[in-house]
């Protein structure tokens, strides 16, 4: 098999499956260096009572604190929905390389109603940092996630 932008981003969707199955918002992150994961991470905001527990926030919380590094140049983030603000400020400070998302803000305030609706890129480019942002990939297996779903 293939692993590309393509087979990640199918993880991250995946991710976000089990979060739903699990009681939490339908969202999920994967974290790629050198063509492999080295982490997966899902939202978790009802399971431990966390609003800011979103999957990539809490991916990279938990990654960079089990491996001590502050430093994600080398790394790619796959997640199903274009990150928050929240979470986009923490790819900055972690410095992450490139960013692949799949739904992104507008589609995710149509479904779910307005919200701190600040495009990633927008964080991204007043930051000291750029990452490499790809959006849209596989938008059509992303949105199927919410089919159904309600945010309360």
């Amino acid at each position: 098999m293939i692993k590309n932008d393509e087979y990640f981003i199918k993880k991250a969707i995946e991710i976000s499956l089990k979060a739903r199955e699990q009681g939490n918002e339908p969202f999920g992150a994967v974290l790629v260096k050198d063509n492999e994961v080295v982490m997966i991470g899902g939202n978790q905001i009802n399971s431990v009572s966390d609003p800011t527990h979103h999957a990539e926030i809490g991916l990279i919380r938990k990654f960079c604190s089990e491996n001590k590094v502050n430093d994600l140049s080398e790394y790619t983030l796959y997640s199903s929905c274009e990150p928050c603000a929240m979470c986009s400020s923490a790819m900055v400070w972690s410095k992450l390389g490139k960013l692949v998302y799949s739904v992104s803000h507008e589609q995710l305030a149509e479904i779910a109603g307005s919200n701190i609706m600040i495009p990633c890129k927008e964080v991204f480019e007043r930051s000291p940092h750029q990452t490499i942002v790809i959006g849209e990939l596989l938008n059509e297996e992303g949105l199927k996630v919410f089919d159904g779903y309600s945010f309360v």
